[in-house]
This record gives structure tokens, C-alpha cells and sequence, in this order.
């Protein structure tokens, strides 16, 4: 496989990904906008609930989602870093694993350091930590449903 192709189906794809974060950090009014759609589902799904709770339900969600945004960036790193062949069984390798987890904290770090000067936004080192923690869960997923169907 060319450079050219391998950039493009493993690297690529890391890419997009972290334009599509990147673009979601840089949302001014983020909170505001996720409140206005997670809310009104919280409402119709518990109409009896306070609104500290749902603003508490909304935190929650917001902070699950940046998890699984960087759970995938990890998935998508350890992948690029990986570049199986079709058909091809690789046993599982620590080092892939520590290597993407670096990058998902470089990434993670850069785009809260974004957050700090886009206003109404704050950057902060325990959203780095949320993320992170993503990450290292996507991978001890993928690790354990690889043991389990023998991939490794």
C-alpha cells in the first residue's frame, strides 16, 4: 500500500475526527446549545424533576459525550497506529495502546488550551482528565472484546 492510501484510510479518518472535536470546542455558546435539546428530552422523560436536577442530568451528558468523542479518537489513533492488513490477526500490543493514549492526551490537552480563548468557554485539566478517561475505557473495551472473540 502506498504512503498516500495508508495516510488515507488510517490517518485520515484521525483527522476528521479531531476537526469534528475541534469544531465542537469552538461552539461559544456549547452549553447553551446542548441544554436547549438535552433538556426538553429530561423534561418530557421526567416532567416531575427539578431544574437543578435536569441542569445536573444535562452536566452529565455533556461530560458522557466528551468521553465517547475521545473514546473514538483513541480507537481511531490505536487503529492508524496498528494499520492491520485485511484478514490479518496481530496479537495485542501494550506500546500501540500506550501511543494512542498519549496522543488522546495531547489532543485532549490542545483542545481544552483552545477552550481558553474562546469566550464564554473555559478550559479546564479535569475536562483533560474526562477525556482521558474516555480514552483508556475504549481501549480496555476493545481489549476485552478481543479477548473474548480471540482476537488476541
Amino acid at each position: 500500500m502506498s504512503k498516500f492510501k495508508k495516510f488515507v484510510v488510517y490517518w485520515l479518518p484521525v483527522a476528521v475526527w479531531l476537526f469534528v472535536i475541534s469544531a465542537a470546542s469552538g461552539d461559544q455558546k456549547s452549553f447553551q446549545h446542548s441544554s436547549r435539546i438535552i433538556g426538553p428530552i429530561v423534561h418530557w422523560l421526567f416532567p416531575q424533576m427539578p431544574q437543578e436536577q435536569v441542569e445536573e442530568v444535562v452536566f452529565y451528558v455533556r461530560k458522557s459525550a466528551h468521553m465517547t468523542e475521545f473514546g473514538v479518537l483513541a480507537l481511531l489513533c490505536w487503529r492508524a497506529l496498528r494499520q492491520p492488513k485485511r484478514g490479518e490477526r496481530k496479537p495485542w500490543s501494550r506500546p500501540e495502546a500506550r501511543k494512542s493514549m498519549l496522543l488522546v492526551l495531547v489532543f485532549a490537552s490542545a483542545d481544552e488550551l483552545h477552550q481558553c480563548f474562546v469566550p464564554s468557554r473555559q478550559g479546564s485539566p479535569w475536562d483533560v482528565l474526562i477525556d482521558c478517561s474516555g480514552g483508556a475505557l475504549a481501549l480496555l473495551l476493545l481489549w476485552l472484546l478481543g479477548r473474548r472473540l480471540k482476537w488476541w
